[in-house]
């Protein structure tokens, strides 16, 4: 039950996520992006922070040293790293093609976990991993005119930043997990999702407050229209506060290649939404390459069957 609740998370927090491409393209070019980063975790700070003080007063002061700073590289990787390359990437691609190409993060989070968590990925993963790089393959082929082999220089760099951006969000999940990991032991307690989101967006926009500040925003703020102010509220205290306390809460209970499954449904929950709010075009290879990312995260969340319980069962079986 536990395990599905957490299913349950992860799917509600990358749905919400996915959002975050959409989200991008409704910033004006005056924004600097150091400081719609800022911005909108200052609006998330101000949500969270009311309702997380009791549970940040009880388990924050309690945290050693190494949960800092992985506490530290999630704010780093997940928030600041990743909304820089991907707002970024988007100034030099689509919002299609982005969502997409951050279907890259169920094979990158796979492998780090195999190499940084020691979790296993047997033949079904690896063949997910594979379905995963072909559709990004596929999508790569088509140009934003639906021209196949014909992409611009700058349009390259945009999706290797997208790429950057999905680098990122796999070491978050990593990061996380093995946080995650240390709760309950003799050497702390479990952090309340609510408590570790709060943490983590304040520490990442005391990292994305000091450069904002060469951008000059308080210049342009006063300036902005209504659009961009909704945009901003639905950056912080949705895809950030609400979001990463879905993510805290499903990673708690998940493994990380379960994580690694579910993140594929931001690409799609992008691809979706720029095609039916942006009104920007698709093509049936973006389609197929779609397809094959989903097969991917098919592939990779059917072999997320605990493999302890066979062994278990034996071991109850056999006469004492």
């Amino acid at each position: 039950m536990e395990r599905i609740q957490g299913m349950l998370f992860l799917a509600g927090a990358f749905s919400l996520a996915g959002t975050s491409v959409v989200t991008a393209r409704y910033f004006s070019g005056n924004l600097g992006l150091f400081t719609i980063t800022a911005v909108s975790l200052f609006l998330a700070l101000f949500i969270l922070l009311p309702l997380a003080w009791k549970e940040l007063a009880r388990g924050g002061r309690r945290l050693p040293g190494r949960d800092w700073a992985l506490l530290f590289l999630q704010a780093l990787f997940g928030i600041v790293l990743f909304r820089f390359f991907l707002l970024s990437g988007l100034e030099l691609t689509s919002s299609a093609e982005a969502g997409i190409l951050t279907g890259a993060t169920p094979a990158v989070t796979v492998v780090l976990a195999r190499l940084l968590l020691r979790e296993s990925a047997d033949r079904l993963a690896l063949l997910g991993i594979a379905s995963t790089i072909a559709g990004m393959g596929l999508l790569q082929m088509v140009s934003s005119t639906g021209a196949i082999g014909s992409f611009a220089p700058e349009h390259l760099a945009g999706n290797a930043l997208v790429c950057c951006a999905a680098s990122s969000e796999s070491l978050f999940n990593v990061l996380s997990r093995k946080f995650a990991a240390a709760g309950g032991t003799p050497q702390r307690d479990k952090l309340h999702p609510m408590a570790q989101t709060a943490l983590v967006t304040a520490i990442a926009f005391a990292l994305s407050a000091v450069p904002a500040l060469f951008e000059r925003p308080a210049a342009v703020l006063p300036h902005l229209a209504w659009s961009e102010w909704l945009a901003l509220v639905w950056y912080g205290p949705v895809v950030t506060a609400l979001a990463f306390i879905l993510w805290y809460a499903g990673i708690q209970r998940c493994r990380v290649s379960t994580a690694a499954a579910f993140s594929g449904l931001m690409p799609f929950t992008s691809l979706l939404l720029s095609v039916t709010l942006l009104g920007e075009r698709s093509f049936w290879l973006q389609w197929a390459g779609g397809v094959l990312v989903i097969l991917g995260i098919v592939l990779i969340a059917v072999r997320q069957q605990p493999q302890s319980k066979p062994a278990a069962k034996r071991k109850d079986a056999e006469p004492s």
